[in-house]
């Protein structure tokens, strides 16, 4: 029931998404819904062991040692498939027998290990009680003679340096803190998993206190959309009137300036019209004026040059040069006879008493009113797409507030409650079982330290009470308690060691397969892997996840797939595949609403015929324009007379070349007139030409001005006009084609934006809303940190010490067993004699013929 009303609650997650197929995707603006509310999570899955995970690491080196075999996906998989035991011949079924063949090689490490560990526990008491047995008969080492030797204190150094190496392993390396640190810390990290446990509880309790806030964040946030798409519809005229002008403006925009050109082209002609008309005034006068001056100059030169004075000898030639010269002073450029402009001007004139500019004006006034158009040919229809805004945000609400949500939320609340309460009640009693559990391993412990006890007691009595000079019966107390010492600890050895070994080995072959077969596979995610396989945990489901949620065995989803998005902390909606549980489209469906806004949209009709771009006057103006007889100017005669100069030769030369041969005279009269008459020509030209060659580069401007405006005149308005005219068709006739399309593009950025909002809600449940974290948490807590990291790796190290251990207390049996005889007091020795060197001042044996000598002690015999 519990999980039925989470998978409910979860699934309400998903009730605002709605799977729109958009008709069309512009880049309309972007929506900034904000972040969907969450909280962080407290709960850390992972577990850092500190100093003892060298040990922990050392543990793993050694198992993989004992079982290096990888994860056997397929032996599992085949063996929880096959059924055992439903009658007597399936284990003889060659198939099962090859599984069980299987498994003992795979399981071949522990099997060795155990049996080594079997070996241990039968063999150890057995031997025990044979040593014990063979000393009660004077033999292995209980008679309480010792036979000296020459290497004897070399024999006693090692036995006690073997013993105390021994000793310490058994101690420090593998042994006792090895076995205590891992039960000390299985207790600390019992007593701290409380923390652990209450924080993924609270993680659990944000996860279903904060899906609701969630979802309502979603539903709330369908109020940007709507204000978005408000916005947009309140500024129709801007947008859908702007798009539809910007689209006719493409074929109006340059009709209009073609004749707003044309009417520059108008006042530019009567311009230059009248600059022609007052140029050839001015040249016509300024030429016949110029004529007569250089007539005047040439006379007069004429006259300087008869004087006497040039025939003489030094003149002549000169003044020969001159008077070759005067038929240069003359004018060139005749501009008398060039037509005149008048009745073109006046035609001009006539056409600019009607303003054609103001004319184009208006078309542009006109045509740029279009948002002002479609903002009053909309309002009805924008009002009911309002309306139908405002039912989409009426039906969200209602919609959400008939989900059961704060029912499902008290249920699970309840059901969680109680968990953490039994949980709570339940610690207690799993606290003080773990403490029997410390007590237990830490009395095993204390077996071997009692035995370490007793063996470092008796190396330390051995060693200090140890006298060399003193005779084996002769030995004092400290060095005979010694040897006590160590022979208890050997007979504590052999009652304590198979009791320790049994731990040993069911901690052994329990933790170990642990390790391999669950802790391993679920840290590289095998083990779910091995559940995800078909058929494998019911024999009629293929994904047994999706027949418990769904009771649907057909769909995909997966214990892996479910753990990693959850470890990713992705929305629950799309981990558990929900879609298939709970349709969103057969409660939400916004889709119907956009269609119903798409509809509306494209019913808009927009009549543009009033846009007026030329009326008839502005069109008959152009025509007579076209008539006005420019293009009947005789251009060639005026530029023929333009490219001419004004006079035959440059005055300013000729005058300087005058002043320059009278500088060849003999200094005279002669002389000074002839500089005199080139001032004269350096005046006119100054005065008259000057003046002349400005009229004409202006006269050059405007004729040229006008050649290339009357340049196929009438071709060029006759296509201005076909371009207003084509153009006006397009707004009266065309432009509803040109409206629907903007239109479509309009109504497709409305959309646009239940588009995005349906985008950003379907991405917030996928990521975001109802992030099952906490639950791959639990998983994590319960498997990867209690399980593993808590008890197995403690468990596991525990053994490893407590079998090391045990394994050295057998050379320690051994060397304390040799070594208590140079410790204790005997009961009889050797004969003890002077004379011999060599011997340790002990006779041997045989120099006395006796095979067997015993004798009592020197102060028996006293």
């Amino acid at each position: 029931m519990a999980v039925e009303l989470c998978l409910l609650l979860l699934l309400l997650c998903g009730s605002t998404i709605s799977e729109v197929q958009p008709i069309y995707k512009p880049p309309p603006g972007t929506l900034d819904f904000g972040f969907v509310p969450s909280k962080t999570y407290d709960t850390g899955a992972y577990h850092e062991p500190g100093p003892i995970g060298i040990l922990f690491k050392i543990v793993h080196a050694f198992l993989y040692l004992v079982q290096p075999n990888s994860f056997p996906q397929d032996l599992i998989r085949k063996l929880a498939q096959q059924k055992f035991g439903n009658t007597q011949g399936d284990y003889q079924k060659p198939e099962n027998v090859v599984l069980t063949l299987q498994a003992i090689y795979y399981e071949i490490g522990f099997i060795v290990s155990a049996a080594l560990g079997l070996v241990f526990i039968l063999l150890l008491p057995l031997v025990g009680l044979c040593f014990c047995m063979c000393r009660c008969c004077d033999n292995c080492g209980g008679e309480m003679h010792q036979r000296q030797k020459k290497n004897a204190d070399c024999q006693r150094s090692c036995f006690a340096t073997f013993l105390f190496v021994a000793s310490l392993i058994i101690r420090q390396v593998v042994g006792v803190l090895c076995a205590y640190a891992a039960n000390q810390h299985l207790t600390n990290q019992v007593r701290g998993a409380k923390k652990l446990v209450n924080s993924n509880f609270k993680d659990l309790k944000i996860f279903l206190n904060d899906t609701p806030a969630q979802i309502d964040y979603l539903v709330s946030q369908y109020n940007t959309t709507k204000d978005k798409a408000l916005s947009d519809l309140n500024n129709v005229g801007p947008l859908l009137g702007s798009r539809v002008q910007e689209q006719l403006g493409k074929e109006v925009r340059p009709a209009l300036d073609a004749a707003l050109t044309m009417a520059g082209a108008i006042r530019e002609t009567k311009e230059a019209l009248e600059n022609v008309s007052v140029s050839v005034e001015v040249l016509q006068e300024g030429t016949e004026r110029l004529h007569a001056n250089l007539t005047d100059v040439k006379t007069h030169l004429s006259n300087t040059l008869n004087d006497s004075a040039c025939s003489a000898t030094q003149a002549a030639s000169t003044c020969n040069i001159i008077r070759n010269s005067l038929n240069q002073l003359s004018i060139h450029a005749n501009f008398s006879g060039l037509p005149g402009v008048s009745s073109q001007l006046a035609k001009v004139n006539d056409v600019l008493k009607i303003d054609l500019s103001s004319l184009v004006q208006k078309g542009y006034a006109a045509f740029n009113d279009t948002p002002d158009l479609v903002v009053n040919q909309t309002r009805n229809i924008l009002s009911d797409i309002k309306n139908v805004l405002d039912s989409i945000g009426s039906n969200i609400t209602t919609f959400t507030k008939t989900l059961p949500v704060q029912k499902i939320l008290a249920d699970l609340t309840v059901y969680l409650t109680q968990s953490e309460a039994y949980v709570q009640d339940y610690f207690p009693i799993v606290e003080q079982y773990d403490f029997y559990r410390w007590l237990g391993c830490l009395i095993l412990c204390c077996m071997l330290v009692l035995i370490l006890v007793f063996y470092y007691l008796g190396l330390l009595c051995g060693t200090c009470g140890y006298d060399k000079h003193a005779s084996p019966t002769t030995r004092g107390c400290i060095s005979n308690t010694g040897g006590n010492f160590l022979m208890a600890g050997v007979g504590f050895s052999f009652l304590f060691s198979w009791v320790l070994m049994i731990v040993v080995v069911l901690t052994f072959v329990t933790g170990g397969n642990v390790e391999k077969l669950v802790c391993e596979p679920f840290e590289d995610k095998t083990l779910f892997k091995i559940l995800d396989t078909p058929y494998l945990l019911n024999q009629h489901w293929k994904n047994y996840l999706s027949g418990i949620l769904f009771k649907n065995p057909d769909i995909n989803l997966t214990f892996e797939k479910v753990y990693s998005d959850c470890k990713e902390n992705k929305g629950i909606y799309t981990s558990l595949q929900l879609e298939h549980l709970f349709n969103i489209n057969e409660f939400l469906n916004i889709s119907m609403y956009t269609e119903d806004v798409a509809l509306k949209i494209e019913h808009i009709q927009i009549n543009l015929s009033k846009i007026i771009l030329l009326d008839e006057i502005g069109k008959e103006n152009l025509l007579n324009f076209s008539s006005s007889g420019i293009e009947g100017i005789n251009f060639a005669a005026y530029l023929a007379e333009i490219n001419k100069s004004v006079t035959k030769v440059d005055l300013l030369s000729f005058a300087n070349d005058l002043e320059a041969r009278a500088d060849q005279l003999p200094k005279g009269a002669l002389e000074n007139a002839l500089k005199g008459h080139a001032n004269s020509i350096r005046m006119i030209h100054n005065q008259q030409v000057v003046p002349l060659e400005q009229a004409m580069s202006t006269l050059n401007q405007s004729i040229r001005l006008l050649k290339r405006t009357s340049s196929e005149l009438t071709v060029k308005v006759k296509n201005v006009i076909s371009a207003v005219n084509t153009a006006q068709l397009l707004i009266n006739n065309n432009a509803s084609l040109v409206i629907v399309q903007e239109t479509k593009k309009y109504m497709d950025t409305i959309v646009g934006y239940f588009e995005q909002y349906i985008e950003w809600v379907k991405e917030s449940i996928a990521m975001e809303v109802a992030a099952c974290k906490p639950i791959a948490n639990v998983i994590d807590t319960a498997v990867d940190i209690f399980l593993c990291s808590y008890v197995t790796d403690s468990v596991n190290t525990f053994w490893f010490g407590l079998g090391g251990s045990s394994m050295f207390l057998i050379p320690a049996i051994i060397f304390a067993v040799k070594l208590s005889k140079y410790y204790r007091r005997m009961d009889t020795e050797d004969v003890y004699d002077d004379t011999e060197n060599g011997n340790n001042g002990y006779h041997k044996e045989h120099l006395y013929g006796i095979h067997n000598p015993v004798f009592t002690s020197s102060v028996e015999q006293w």
